[in-house]
């Protein structure tokens, strides 16, 4: 079975091998700024202009989705997933959520790695430009977390702040420096970027219109995205919380998610404890939920979203 880690990683091999193998980042971890407050207010109005676009980010076609439940209910069902990104426009600046799969493929066609098939047919530079912007427009990047297939376009972004939630960091790049070679490649673009941790509920523009919430367990520092757009009402974007309708209606937790694979007490226990919260959250203001892997969630969305 899998680890987190080498999920990501085995993933990696499909654009890393293409590009003629790994190699050692020559760079150092991105020196963290000062750490965000760990708790705030979310009664603040939203921004009245604010805006969230949709980005597409790629294409993940699955063999078999039986690594996606500990229940075991899942095994020999294919299924595709979508895999979009997100760009908030807010009068106090642009945040761009996720950064999808890498733009490589674009021109490389379709890869194949066991279960996994991955294709892209534009990049996020191109999609970000159709809107009358450029990437060193882009004041924020955030990621829900540092999976492949979440991280894959972190070198078209150039000259923005990290926001990166601690515990992810921390996974990131550890202290002792054991992050494996092929993750490292991948995570090395990071440090051209300076970084803002946070832990705990953290309000993105001061004003509750767009805030990050902690969701660990499907990595450690795994968090999720909430939009209060003044037309549309609170979206909550899932990140990897739940990959498909079904895992949010069974509250299935992948074999591979972290406090599975490392746990010490109740394999998933982390995430199921996450899932209640974020599904608090959205009660609490009539959130509507966006799982950004599933098409019948991202399908019928508009292109923008105010």
């Amino acid at each position: 079975m899998a680890t987190a880690r080498s999920l990501s990683a085995g993933l990696s091999l499909i654009v890393l091998t293409s590009c003629g193998g790994t190699e050692s980042p020559t760079e150092s971890a991105p020196a963290p700024m000062e750490a965000a407050p760990a708790a705030i207010e979310t009664t603040a109005p939203a921004a009245s202009q604010l805006e969230l676009h949709k980005l597409d980010c790629g294409r993940i076609e699955i063999s078999d989705l039986d690594v996606f439940s500990t229940a075991g209910d899942y095994a020999g069902i294919a299924d595709t997933f979508t895999n979009t990104c997100w760009l908030v426009r807010h009068p106090g600046g642009d945040l761009l959520w996720d950064l999808g799969l890498p733009g490589m493929l674009v021109n490389e066609g379709a890869m194949e790695q066991g279960i996994f098939t991955v294709s892209l047919d534009q990049t996020l530079a191109d999609q970000v430009e159709a809107l009358g912007l450029s990437m060193t427009d882009i004041e924020t990047v955030a990621i829900s977390h540092s999976h492949f297939d979440h991280i894959g376009q972190v070198d078209q972004v150039k000259g923005s702040t990290w926001l990166v939630h601690q515990s992810e960091y921390d996974f990131m790049f550890p202290a002792d420096n054991e992050t494996p070679a092929d993750n490292a490649a991948q995570f090395a673009p990071f440090a051209d970027l300076d970084v803002a941790p946070f832990s705990g509920l953290h309000d993105v523009f001061g004003d509750g219109s767009v805030l990050i919430h902690e969701t660990p367990g499907h990595t450690p520092g795994h968090t999720s995205l909430q939009v209060n757009l003044p037309g549309e009402g609170p979206i909550f974007l899932t990140g990897d919380l739940y990959h498909r309708t079904e895992s949010r209606e069974l509250r299935r937790v992948p074999q591979f998610n972290s406090d599975v694979q490392d746990s010490n007490g109740e394999p998933g226990a982390v995430t199921q404890a996450s899932m209640a919260a974020f599904e608090a959250a959205v009660a609490d203001v009539g959130g509507r939920v966006i799982i950004q892997h599933e098409p019948d969630d991202v399908d019928r969305l508009p292109a923008v979203m105010r």
